[in-house]
């Protein structure tokens, strides 16, 4: 074969190969990493492909293996993130709503600030330009802490958790809070906020769960139990619940991972994303490997107004931007696969692991 015919080739081998490893559902960064960058893949797969379609000879039986190969992991890649582009229903019904609604609707900012990031004054910026109901900030520390102050007069009711490990976290509201705490769910130093509000008198209140589970990774954690384990953690504590309820955060996991299908199988949370775009959060920095790592989940009791990625601030992330109304219509789009018995107790294998080796590791 000529020099060009063996680089598709090995190209061929490279996107099948990790295309495959995540299959394994093995916990190791270096299997689950590859989940993440689906749609570069994706990008990559289709380049080869043409290339193969117009300089290989296809009467070898080599590159008619080649097509095929890279048509099969196309179709593979498309079938995970094809919900988060608009050639797809909407999950979470839209609403409009005027000026004079706009009382009727609760405001919600997340963001990784980059516990390192020193412009403060920028991000303070853009938080009066949005004018949150709630805010909630990933990676603040003290320092981040005494420069936030300001958000108070405005949201006074304020839960604080700051730390320097790059998992401090802060939320500052106009809405009063309700039973609010700080709980260590896996880690014990990895926080998360959970809380109920009230934005709407003569509503049930909300349950509002926030959370940032440390990522596999080389620098991190070296499996992602830990990470799993939190955020499956979270969902079992929703099952059966039929209230109205909210999960943010930091997941450190993309929205098409299959974490986070469990997660919403198990705690039947709505994407607001799905029909709508990837909103890619991570990283900020780098345009062309970016990944949808900052999420908002609803329950069905709400309609979607308004969802945005809001311009850079200095962290390493977008902040995300999301304006929701409550709604007694179910759209016939909400077609959440159900979890089985399988994936319960997938659910809880994971969390048991993740608790057990955090207990490991912490010396116990």
């Amino acid at each position: 074969m000529e020099p060009t015919e063996w680089i598709l080739v090995a190209g061929t081998v490279f996107v099948l190969g990790v295309t495959l490893l995540p299959i394994s559902r093995h916990t190791h960064w270096l299997i689950r990493i590859w989940e993440f960058p689906r749609v570069q893949i994706t990008v990559i797969t289709l380049g080869l492909l043409i290339v193969t379609l117009s300089l290989a000879d296809l009467d070898q039986l080599t590159f008619r293996i080649v097509v095929g190969a890279l048509v099969i992991v196309m179709a593979w890649h498309l079938w995970w993130i094809g919900p988060y582009t608009p050639l797809h229903r909407h999950e979470v019904r839209q609403k409009r709503v005027d000026e004079t609604e706009r009382g009727t609707t609760l405001r919600l900012m997340t963001a990784n600030v980059l516990m390192d990031n020193r412009r403060t004054e920028r991000f303070i910026s853009l938080v009066n330009q949005w004018q949150p109901d709630i805010l909630v900030t990933l990676e603040t520390d003290d320092r981040w802490e005494r420069d936030l102050t300001v958000l108070e007069k405005s949201m006074p009711h304020c839960l604080r958790c700051p730390l320097d490990n790059r998992y401090g976290m802060h939320l500052y509201s106009r809405v009063p809070l309700i039973d609010p705490r700080i709980e260590f769910l896996v880690e014990p130093d990895v926080p998360s906020f959970h809380m109920r509000v009230r934005p709407w008198p003569g509503h049930e209140p909300i349950r509002i769960h926030f959370v940032h589970p440390a990522p596999p990774s080389p620098t991190e954690n070296e499996e992602s139990l830990e990470r799993d384990g939190e955020l499956l953690t979270v969902a079992r504590s929703l099952e059966g619940f039929d209230g109205p309820a909210l999960v943010a955060g930091d997941l450190n996991d993309v929205a098409w991972s299959h974490t986070t299908r469990l997660f919403r199988k198990i705690s039947r949370m709505r994407d607001p994303r799905i029909g709508r775009g990837m909103f890619n959060t991570f990283n900020a920095k780098w345009p062309m490997i970016r990944f949808p790592l900052d999420h908002v989940f609803l329950s069905h009791h709400f309609a979607l107004v308004e969802m945005r990625r809001l311009p850079g601030f200095g962290s390493d992330h977008f902040a995300i931007f999301i304006e929701i109304a409550p709604t007694t219509k179910t759209a016939p789009e909400h077609t959440l696969e159900p979890a089985t018995s399988e994936d319960r107790l997938l659910a809880d294998d994971c969390i048991e692991e993740s608790d057990a080796r955090a207990d490991r590791l912490a010396g116990f």
